[in-house]
């Protein structure tokens, strides 16, 4: 970023790619609104008060935090049973009630310095609940988008519920919702670069003005409270119904921001700290809550628009602050003329590009298990719901982790032939080398009392198959070892030496050193059974064979 410049330069210089960004971003957050069961506004408010506090206080240049998908389904959940409860209940006042105790959670996590939850969901897990996600966004939208009145009761009854009510359908709605999507594929299928959202919503109130679509009897967006914001109290009463919720929505928008601000940072942008972002979309959703927003993240779409339009700085978060404040001060009399078929639309053709199977096979490619916990976070939505959902996710990533951990690869190792490199035995390098009575193994991950049996077995079935007279540990993948292993490797040299085969270690870090030095195993090795390099143990290995067998 040119610092040197003055700073309207760089705000001018910023002011393209913000309007552009607000054209995607602001469309999709009155639609996003209205799958949180809120007025359409609660979704502007996202875009102006969360948008405007982070871009001060954040640590990504183009972060832009308004409201997202997951967010929006999440909130539905929680908003929804608070206006069963009460249907007196002011949307807006549920909104602030779930924003405000995300914030809380959001910044409690940063005074605990709890930056590290941005992790807690695995990728793979992350890409299958996002499918779940979007498919019950297609769901829970389509009776808007087909003009027909359901009793919603979860994924599989709605769709069946669909399916008989079909017959019932709006055709002028449909109709509408039709056009909308043929708008946003066309858009971006011929104008890549246009803002296909905006083209889309415009379309929708254009006919709705000139055709009098209302009076057809497609449903539309109807009054709103336009203006500024008006001060919306949470409502204490509310928050032991709705801080599950809130706890899943504080992690998911975490998670998402924490994801999309890494994904666009650029070699000469400061590091994305987590800590920071924890108290920036924190302080974001607090703030957000004085006026009834709904809960706010960081969304990968709109920053790729932010990144990919231009913008060098979040002055162009403050740019898209300003339009969603201009659009509701100036443009509420022609948001109220949208159909909800096109908002409906809007929301299903973003919510299918959570759904990505080309990532899922590329998951399925690299690791069958990790594409089973993906496969089963998706159905864990789609069965037990969004905010179930997230639990399932969080489980899934937990036994993931403790799989991994307690699993740890054993790789037995060849050289490359005429080099001094040591790769794993594969089928794709058969010209690799061995040598006879040297077994050459690479235990990666730390060793603790989890996985040290599990390293051991592996190590066993190794020897098994080649009966060496050395067993070479290359150590160099080990950052770590805890008591329980190195007493299981003491036993095992031990049991090694009564069976005439030797123990020897190579490539240790000081910390491992450090270990091996305190244990029995140390003296009983000496430096002729320890190496700084797996290369160098080798050559010892060599030289005693030919000393005891000579040519």
């Amino acid at each position: 970023m040119d610092t040197a410049r003055p700073a309207h330069a760089r705000l001018m210089a910023d002011l393209l790619p913000g309007l552009t960004t607000a054209a995607v971003v602001v469309p999709k957050a009155l639609a996003y609104a209205t799958i949180a069961q809120l007025p359409v506004q609660a979704g502007l408010f996202a875009a102006l008060v969360p948008m405007a506090i982070y871009a001060v206080l954040g640590s990504s240049r183009v972060l832009s935090v308004s409201t997202t998908t997951p967010i929006a389904i999440l909130c539905a959940v929680a908003i929804g049973e608070a206006l069963r409860n009460d249907p007196s209940l002011n949307p807006l006042v549920a909104a602030a009630t779930l924003s405000l105790l995300v914030g809380v959670m959001l910044l409690g996590a940063r005074v605990l310095r709890m930056g590290f939850l941005a992790n807690f969901i695995s990728e793979p897990v992350l890409t299958g609940f996002k499918a779940g996600v979007g498919l019950v966004i297609v769901v829970d939208q389509l009776p808007k988008l087909l003009g027909i009145h359901i009793h919603k009761e979860g994924f599989f009854r709605d769709l069946a519920s669909l399916v008989s009510h079909v017959p019932e359908l709006s055709w002028p709605t449909l109709s509408v919702a039709v056009a909308t999507l043929a708008v946003i594929f066309l858009a971006k299928r011929f104008l890549p670069k246009s803002p296909a959202p905006l083209l889309a919503v415009a379309a929708g109130i254009a006919a709705s003005a000139i055709l009098g679509l209302e009076g057809l009897g497609v449903s539309v967006v109807g009054t709103i409270q336009g203006g500024f914001p008006s001060l919306v109290l949470p409502q204490p009463s509310l928050f032991e119904a709705m801080w599950p919720a809130a706890a899943g929505i504080a992690l998911i928008s975490f998670t998402e921001s924490i994801a999309a601000a890494r994904a666009f940072v650029r070699r000469d942008d400061p590091p994305i700290d987590a800590n920071r972002e924890l108290f920036a979309i924190g302080a974001a959703n607090a703030a957000g809550a004085l006026i009834g927003s709904i809960p706010a993240g960081g969304g990968t779409s709109q920053t790729a628009v932010s990144r990919n339009a231009g913008s060098q700085t979040q002055a162009a978060s403050l740019v898209v602050a300003a339009a969603a404040l201009a659009t509701l001060l100036f443009l509420s009399p022609l948001i109220e003329l949208m159909p909800h078929a096109t908002l409906a639309a809007v929301v299903i053709a973003y919510s299918i590009g959570l759904i990505s199977p080309a990532e899922m096979n590329a998951i399925r490619k690299v690791r069958t298990m990790e594409f089973r916990w993906a496969l089963a976070a998706c159905l864990g939505v789609m069965v037990l719901g969004t905010l179930k959902g997230i639990l399932v996710a969080i489980v899934l990533s937990l036994a993931g982790l403790m799989s991994l951990a307690n699993n740890p690869r054993v790789d037995e190792l060849r050289r490359k032939p005429g080099t001094q490199v040591f790769r794993p035995r594969s089928p794709e390098h058969p010209e690799d080398e061995a040598t006879p009575g040297l077994l050459i193994a690479r235990p990666e991950g730390r060793i603790y009392f989890g996985n040290a049996g599990n390293v051991g077995a592996k190590l066993n079935e190794l020897r098994q198959a080649s009966a060496p007279q050395v067993i070479l540990l290359d150590c160099s993948a080990i950052p770590g070892m805890e008591f329980t292993a190195l007493k299981m490797l003491v036993e095992a040299e031990e049991k090694l030496r009564g069976e005439d085969t030797e123990l020897w270690l190579a490539a240790l870090n000081p910390e491992v050193m450090e270990l091996v030095q305190r244990t029995p195993l140390a003296e009983r090795l000496g430096r002729a059974r320890m190496y700084f390099t797996v290369a160098q143990a080798v050559e010892a290995f060599n030289a005693r064979q030919l000393k005891r067998f000579p040519l």
